[in-house]
C-alpha cells in the first residue's frame, strides 16, 4: 500500500482556472523574456495581477504577444497533472529558488501538459480548456517591474 506524501498545509482556497492560468502566465514570461517566475502575486476569481522583473518595459506589442501565448497554450486542452518528489528529486525538474526554508521533503509537482512544471500546493483544473479566454486589462512598469493585470472570460470550470 503506497503511503500518503506529508506536505506542509496549504493556507488559501485558489479559484482552480485562475491558479492555472498563472502557471501558463508564469511559463509563458519565462519563455519570452528570460525572467524568473512573478516575484509578487494576488490571485483571486475576478482579476488577479503578478509582478515580473525585466530591464526594460515591454511594448503593447509584446504585452498582446504574452496575451496571445497564454490563450494559445489554454486552447491546446493540455491536461494537468500532479506527481509527488522529494526536494533532490524536483530540483532538476523545476525552480526551487521561492520554496520556503520550511518546505518539507516531499513536494507536489504541478505540470501544465509539457508546457509548465512547478512546485505548488494550490488547486487547479483539470484541463486547460477549461479556463476559458485569458485577458490582460492593465499592466504597468516601474523601476524594474512589470505588473500584469489580468482576468478571464468564458471559463467552463465548474465547481
Amino acid at each position: 500500500m503506497e503511503q500518503e506524501p506529508v506536505l506542509n498545509a496549504h493556507n488559501k482556497k485558489e479559484y482552480p482556472p485562475m491558479h492555472t492560468a498563472e502557471h501558463i502566465l508564469n511559463q509563458t514570461m519565462v519563455r519570452l523574456y528570460g525572467c524568473p517566475r512573478s516575484r509578487n502575486a494576488h490571485i483571486e476569481r475576478k482579476k488577479s495581477k503578478c509582478d515580473y522583473l525585466l530591464a526594460t518595459a515591454p511594448t503593447e506589442a509584446e504585452i498582446a504577444a504574452v496575451e496571445a501565448k497564454v490563450n494559445e497554450v489554454i486552447a491546446m486542452g493540455l491536461p494537468v497533472t500532479i506527481s509527488f518528489m522529494t526536494q533532490a528529486e524536483a530540483a532538476s525538474v523545476v525552480d526551487l529558488s521561492k520554496l520556503p526554508e520550511n518546505a518539507s521533503e516531499m513536494l507536489r509537482i504541478v505540470r501544465v501538459g509539457d508546457y509548465d512544471a512547478c512546485a505548488c500546493a494550490g488547486d487547479h483544473v483539470e484541463n486547460t480548456a477549461q479556463i476559458g479566454t485569458f485577458k490582460i486589462i492593465s499592466h504597468d512598469y516601474n523601476e524594474g517591474t512589470l505588473r500584469l493585470r489580468f482576468k478571464l472570460e468564458n471559463t467552463t470550470y465548474v465547481e
